[in-house]
């Protein structure tokens, strides 16, 4: 471990929890709202560390960086879950695919054609910015609950150990706030729906429908609050070109090669936060359903039903991931290019 790269990281990671600490013991004395707003901007913070740790950071151990975020500040999703997903997210050539992608927030156009009037209604409320932060969070974890229960119930012993642990980091949360504060449990809990609707500001266009799986991710040149609690993730496109890169460096890094990332991502640019606001708080950016995927070009562009055939051996896509037994881990070519700190593009 460089204290020179993880510093940062540790230093966040002990002002998180202080801050969670503090506003939760001061909410005898401050006004609930001020209470609740700002564990809201905590339980995102303490989300963006987690993404830091499921890419490696800060120890090399894996243990010891899991443990490092292992209490459930936000307590909706369970830590074990979100690393499995996103790391079969990040593998790129399935981005934004309907099926393969689980972070993905388009709909298979066969099953939008069948949605009901209302569930339609909802879909398209939820894709503007203002309907993603009030109700991205009911509607995304609606399916994710139902995906998992099924496959617990379907003795998916990876994903029923994934809960458990979680239980455990939940715990400790609710019975500090419940028994060493003044702060009500349906405040701290409406803290955590705040703070996952924070984190739907970053994922609102972090990915677009394009051919081409460099051209899907978004550059957000935003220094200001939003960016820090989300580490620097605007620049998705570096991110997900150097997954291991630490999120203090991801600025620097795109300033450094600016022309290259943005023509690798096909100019995918947006100068602030505050922009994407001004467009798109009423307004949709994208349809509900794939712009670009049948069932014959999802099996070409985006991986598909087939997908598996094609994919590195230690590489999951959601559906597979889904359903194994074992540790899901990137697979090994990935991690041996992650470990190169430089920015290098490979030929498209």
């Amino acid at each position: 471990m460089s204290l020179r790269e993880e510093g940062p990281t540790l230093a966040l990671l002990t002002c998180c929890y202080a801050a969670f600490f503090g506003l939760t013991l001061a909410a005898g004395t401050l006004p609930l709202v001020f209470v609740i707003c700002g564990l809201a901007l905590v339980v995102a913070l303490h989300s963006s560390l987690q993404h830091e740790v499921v890419h490696g950071h800060p120890f090399t151990q894996t243990w010891a960086s899991d443990a490092t975020v292992f209490p459930a500040l936000g307590l909706l999703i369970p830590y074990l879950r979100f690393k499995d997903t996103h790391l079969a997210h990040h593998y790129d050539p399935n981005l934004t695919d309907p099926h393969e992608d689980p972070e993905s927030n388009f709909l298979d156009p066969d099953k939008w054609a069948k949605l009901p009037s209302w569930r339609r209604a909802v879909a398209k409320f939820n894709n503007t910015l203002l309907g993603r932060m009030l109700i991205g969070p009911v509607v995304a974890m609606a399916a994710f609950y139902r995906d998992d229960i099924a496959e617990m119930l379907n003795s998916n012993w990876r994903i029923q150990v994934s809960y458990v642990l979680h239980a455990l980091g939940v715990m400790p949360v609710l019975l500090w706030v419940a028994f060493a504060t003044d702060m009500p449990l349906w405040a701290y809990v409406l803290s955590a729906y705040l703070g996952m609707s924070l984190l739907k500001i970053r994922t609102f266009l972090e990915h677009r429908a394009e051919q081409r799986a460099a051209a899907r991710s978004v550059v957000i040149e935003d220094r200001g609050l939003l960016a820090f609690l989300f580490l620097n993730n605007n620049y998705h496109a570096v991110h997900h070109a150097y997954p291991r890169v630490v999120w203090h460096k991801l600025p620097k890094l795109f300033s450094e090669r600016r022309e290259d990332f943005l023509r690798r991502n096909g100019g995918y640019l947006y100068a602030s936060y505050w922009q994407i606001f001004m467009q798109y708080f009423f307004n949709a950016k994208d349809p509900v359903a794939h712009p670009l995927w049948t069932a014959e070009e999802g099996l070409k562009h985006f991986g598909g039903k087939n997908a598996h055939t094609r994919q590195p051996a230690h590489v999951r896509s959601a559906r597979a991931q889904h359903r194994t037994r074992g540790v899901v881990e990137p697979c090994a070519g990935q991690l041996a290019a992650e470990r190169d700190r430089r920015p290098k593009f490979a030929d498209e």
